[in-house]
């Protein structure tokens, strides 16, 4: 399903009731790796029945079927009431998006670097925790420890780009200026990201002798940016 066939469908299936249909994230940055990047869609209705999300759900489900993740659906009062407690993926949309179909949504939506920093430090240490459960799981699988990388990678952008946003910088749309903007004001070698990133791009590819080493320099990473935001919560 292409997008615009994404939109006519979700015009056919919420009628009038939809407000804004929106793309956001790496594909409207440039930074989309083929297999890999989701095309991520913002929906905004006046309202949302349950007759109406079962009138969509053949729409989703194709567009599902393409690889990409479901629609994140909002009435018009819980996007505009919500940017509190989803800070940093409000900011990433904010500051990453196309609008396809419909109305400016993001009229008067700003974000608290408060409400931004406590769940930059949260999600943070739950990114290290998961990796170290992943780790444990993959034993000396060197294939799974490869996946680990491929698979995180993406979700650990997000979290730098909202660090390089906590320090009153807009981030780079390239993964791998990103990772040396942040690792350079966390303290730490960037390389252990930027090899990751190449990797996944399909640039320079770790070999599965190579993964235990190159996994074990991309945790460690994962703990520097951690203790950095932990400092940075106390200044």
């Amino acid at each position: 399903m292409t997008l615009d066939q994404l939109v006519s469908q979700l015009r056919a299936a919420y009628g009038p009731a939809l407000r804004a249909v929106v793309l956001y994230g790496s594909t409207v940055a440039g930074e989309r790796i083929p297999k890999r990047s989701d095309s991520n869609v913002l929906v905004v209705v006046d309202e949302l029945p349950l007759e109406t999300l079962r009138a969509a759900a053949a729409v989703t489900r194709a567009w599902i079927s393409g690889g990409n993740p479901p629609p994140m659906i909002f009435t018009e009062r819980e996007w505009r009431s919500s940017a509190d407690i989803f800070p940093m993926e409000y900011s990433d949309i904010l500051e990453r998006h196309r609008v396809l179909f419909g109305d400016d949504v993001f009229a008067g939506i700003s974000v608290s670097p408060e409400h931004l920093r406590l769940q930059t430090e949260q999600e943070a240490m739950g990114k290290l925790l998961h990796l170290r459960q992943s780790v444990f799981g993959a034993g000396a699988d060197t294939r799974a420890q490869l996946e680990i990388l491929e698979r995180s990678l993406s979700k650990l952008m997000i979290l730098l780009r909202a660090v390089v946003r906590l320090h009153g910088d807009i981030p780079p749309t390239d993964y791998e200026a990103l990772s040396r903007m942040v690792a350079e004001r966390s303290g730490f070698d960037a390389e252990a990201l930027v090899r990751a990133v190449r990797h996944v791009r399909g640039q320079v590819k770790i070999r599965t002798g190579e993964a235990p080493k190159a996994l074990g320099e991309y945790l460690t990473a994962v703990e520097h940016l951690v203790r950095h935001l932990d400092r940075f919560a106390r200044v």
